[in-house]
């Protein structure tokens, strides 16, 4: 079968790349694409921003660069696809509550068809043609979180929930959506695949019970749960529960807890750190009492101790000062706005949400970031009297390293037309 890449126009802020440059599952997103149609295809081509796909005859898959799914998702619309034997595009009820509540927010890549919003997927037997038609995959969402937070915190009821599903496709437009596909389709997905599978299935309720006492731990500890790479150090006073994967080379200390997260490779855990629901990338390092909740952050990154984010997205090659604090919940009950896929603030549809920092981002001790604010990559924000309040999103131009003699040793891969005239300067 033949894949059809189609490029996304826009890129992803405050990150300054397209999106499937960007990590979800601790995976550049080009590569999880990749890795999920590999059974299915047998070659490849791709289609440049307003580029016409070449007239072609035969069996294709066709699919937007910005989306993310999952196995089970595209298994789905596969096995449809093919027993069809038609061409189809992928399409979501418009009360599909997955759907309704974390993808359609924020998003400009779904095409609205009556009471149906299509995405940007085709099946083709016999080579893209007009006229698909639509097929729709249900999510299979259930609603998961947190039921006994204050009515202030959730909405009338009191409840702060997300609608977890267990097939997932998202079109990735902003920086939420990473957010969601990282936790909500991603973290509790996973989880909650876990929790159906082991209700369902009585024979993997057994080999989960029977290795938790082989090796004398509790259930949500043990090795099927929790699973560990090669070459890792793990302090025995360490606490890890499941389901959680964890990369190789990884060192995790003493005071440690995990909680259902994704740990990447050659990373390096100190004491006392928190991580929940979170996503950490490759090559990060996190002191002493840092802690993660609902949190990615991506590779080669530093969080200093005592830092607190939360619902946030951290950008790859940057570093976050000590003691800073990532808030994510409004104190007067303004909804929360975040950039949608044009740029524009737009209703975010959350409660509660924290801030996203792009790449390559050098960021003070002692910060206070406002819930849904951003930072643009290759920023350096130094914490004074004038600014210690992140209450505004900060872009490039006002980054402090501009004012400063020296701005040359900062390097700005994500801004090269800024590099080049410091050094046309100097």
């Amino acid at each position: 079968m033949l894949k059809i890449i189609m490029n996304a126009r826009n890129h992803i802020m405050p990150f300054c790349e397209p999106a499937r440059e960007l990590r979800i599952q601790n995976s550049p997103l080009w590569l999880h694409q990749r890795n999920l149609l590999a059974p299915y295809v047998t070659r490849e081509m791709e289609v440049g921003q307003g580029e016409r796909i070449p007239p072609v005859r035969e069996q294709s898959i066709v699919y937007r660069d910005n989306l993310f799914f999952d196995e089970p998702f595209i298994t789905a619309f596969m096995t449809e696809a093919l027993k069809r034997n038609r061409p189809v595009r992928a399409a979501f009820r418009a009360d599909d509550p997955a759907f309704r509540e974390h993808a359609l927010p924020l998003s400009t890549s779904y095409t609205p068809a009556g009471s149906l919003h299509l995405a940007d997927l085709w099946y083709y037997p016999k080579g893209p043609v007009a006229g698909a038609e639509p097929l729709v995959v249900d999510m299979e969402a259930r609603e998961i979180g947190y039921y006994h937070v204050p009515t202030y915190m959730g909405d009338q009821s009191g409840d702060l929930v997300f609608q977890v599903p267990l097939r997932s496709l998202i079109a990735i437009d902003s920086w939420v959506h990473v957010f969601i596909a990282d936790m909500v389709f991603g973290q509790f997905s996973r989880g909650a695949r876990y929790e159906k599978r082991a209700n369902e299935e009585l024979s993997f309720k057994l080999k989960i019970l029977s290795k938790a006492i082989f090796e004398g731990r509790q259930i949500f500890e043990c090795s099927e749960i929790v699973i560990v790479g090669k070459n890792c150090t793990i302090d025995p006073r360490a606490v890890i529960k499941g389901p959680t994967i964890i990369g190789d080379n990884v060192t995790i200390n003493a005071g440690a807890v995990i909680d259902n997260c994704l740990i990447g490779s050659n990373i390096n855990i100190s004491q006392d750190v928190q991580l929940m629901l979170s996503v950490v990338g490759d090559g990060a390092f996190l002191p002493f009492r840092s802690a993660l909740f609902m949190t990615t952050v991506m590779e080669n990154t530093m969080v200093a101790q005592n830092t607190c984010l939360q619902m946030s997205v951290i950008g790859r090659n940057t570093f976050i000062g000590a003691g800073s604090t990532f808030t994510d919940y409004n104190l007067i009950p303004i909804p929360l706005r975040a950039r949608d896929g044009n740029g524009s603030l737009a209703p975010s549809n959350r409660p509660v949400l924290g801030g996203c920092v792009g790449h390559n981002c050098r960021i003070g001790s002692g910060m206070v970031i406002y819930p849904a604010r951003t930072i643009e990559s290759d920023v350096v924000l130094a914490a004074s009297t004038e600014r210690r309040v992140i209450d505004r999103d900060i872009t490039f131009a006002q980054s402090d390293h501009h004012r400063w003699k020296l701005a040359k040793l900062h390097q700005t891969p994500y801004h090269p037309e800024s590099q080049k005239a410091e050094v046309e300067s100097w």
